[in-house]
């Protein structure tokens, strides 16, 4: 069955819904999915401003191209507010996760609540986001994109919490994948270096340091994901399970 042999959805626009995507890579995704005529959820956590511009924005190109949901993805309350927003829609055609927590957590000092907070935006939200909204992708034949890390298979030193997490993700492409076959592909993409974390803007050691082992030399950008995330969630209809590291050859220098 394709998308428009479903009654309940073909006289409506295609609809993503896009965690985290008031601002850097969540907004350059919304930004082109928005262009390809989608109807956009922009989710959102704190970023209330950025979030309300964006879809101000979306809005005025387009009458009623975009809505907002505010969330708390380590919340079970903040998923169930997304899922049911888009349960009142009535049609979901890409899921990506990319809402994330990212940040240090050297062994010997890091504490019960960073292990709940980076397993809970990283894994455990994006895990029962799907699980809450596989009905609707499985009546539209959706795809769902996940956000990974390349230090998911190159462990990030003092982040031992975040690696973890982002293996799991990555374990949990492969696994739904195989449990929502053959209605919905699940696959990920795993960035590399496209922008320094805000508290990291500084520090240009660091950046020299990490910059030397990317083959390309240089610096990705939010586009580079996001136009790996559509070719995923809306082109590549064959593939599910699997990862794509966008990392500019970062993951072939070992």
């Amino acid at each position: 069955m394709t998308h428009t042999e479903n009654p309940r959805v073909q006289n409506t626009p295609p609809v993503v819904l896009i965690t985290g995507a008031a601002r850097r890579i969540g907004a350059a995704t919304a930004e082109l999915f928005h262009a390809a005529g989608y109807q956009v959820i922009i989710h959102y956590n704190r970023s209330a401003s950025d979030a309300d511009k964006l879809c101000e924005k979306f809005n005025h190109l387009r009458d009623n191209s975009c809505l907002l949901v505010q969330a708390d993805l380590n919340d079970r309350q903040g998923l169930e507010k997304i899922i049911d927003l888009v349960d009142s829609l009535g049609r979901l055609d890409v899921l990506v996760n990319n809402a994330s927590s990212f940040y240090p957590t050297p062994l010997a000092g890091c504490n019960d609540q960073q292990w709940d907070d980076l397993i809970n935006s990283n894994l455990k939200g994006p895990f029962f986001l799907t699980q809450g909204l596989a009905p609707q992708l499985q009546k539209t034949h959706g795809s769902i994109v996940n956000i990974s890390d390349m230090h998911a298979r190159q462990t990030l030193k003092s982040h031992p919490i975040y690696s973890i997490a982002k293996a799991g993700n990555i374990a949990m492409t492969k696994s739904m994948a195989v449990e929502l076959a053959p209605n919905v592909r699940v696959n990920s993409v795993a960035p590399g270096a496209i922008l320094w974390p805000e508290h990291e803007q500084d520090d240009t050691d660091k950046q020299d340091s990490v910059l030397s082992k990317v083959p390309m030399g240089r610096l990705g950008c939010e586009g580079d994901i996001a136009e790996t995330v559509f070719f995923l969630g809306v082109n590549a209809s064959y593939m599910t399970g699997q990862t794509i590291a966008v990392d500019g050859g970062s993951s072939n220098s070992l």
